[in-house]
């Protein structure tokens, strides 16, 4: 008895999966659209318009993304760019895998290290320079887009 009812569920099953036709079988009209969406009107306000196409291009121009670097050095002195540049070529020597930006954000001179989506990857670092940049520390950011290379996982 339960293999009889066993044997009718798998056939009406497989009568209702093949019974389904594809819409674009059915849709032989201009668009490949199923019906009801072709037959869809819709009533917004034309700065909808204007939002949208305003936030594709802003999104377009904007070659950044919000992170994490690790700031290891900001001062506001009168050298303070010329100390800000040493500290850069000076991590390079000791750190050269890593990308190193120097930004003025008024009135300080900062050194900031890495391009790190999470702060777990930031802290990495953070806990790998601390001995020799005790002052260092992590700081949000816009950071830019990570490089398309293949990561290699030990």
């Amino acid at each position: 008895m339960k293999q009889f009812l066993l044997l009718v569920l798998t056939t009406i099953t497989c009568q209702v999966l093949f019974a389904q036709v594809t819409s674009s079988s059915v849709n032989t009209g201009e668009s490949n659209l199923p019906e009801f969406l072709r037959n869809i009107k819709i009533n917004q306000d034309s700065r909808l318009n204007d939002m949208l196409s305003w936030h594709i291009s802003n999104n377009r121009t904007n070659n950044s993304i919000d992170g994490y670097r690790v700031e290891i050095f900001f001062s506001s002195d009168i050298d303070a760019k010329q100390k800000a540049l040493r500290k850069k070529v000076e991590f390079l020597s000791i750190y050269p895998d890593n990308t190193v930006h120097v930004i003025y954000t008024s009135p300080n001179f900062r050194v900031r290290v890495g391009d790190y989506r999470t702060k777990n990857e930031a802290l990495k670092l953070y806990r790998e320079i601390k001995a020799t940049y005790p002052v260092a520390f992590i700081v949000t950011d816009k950071i830019d887009f990570p490089s398309k290379k293949q990561i290699q996982y030990e």
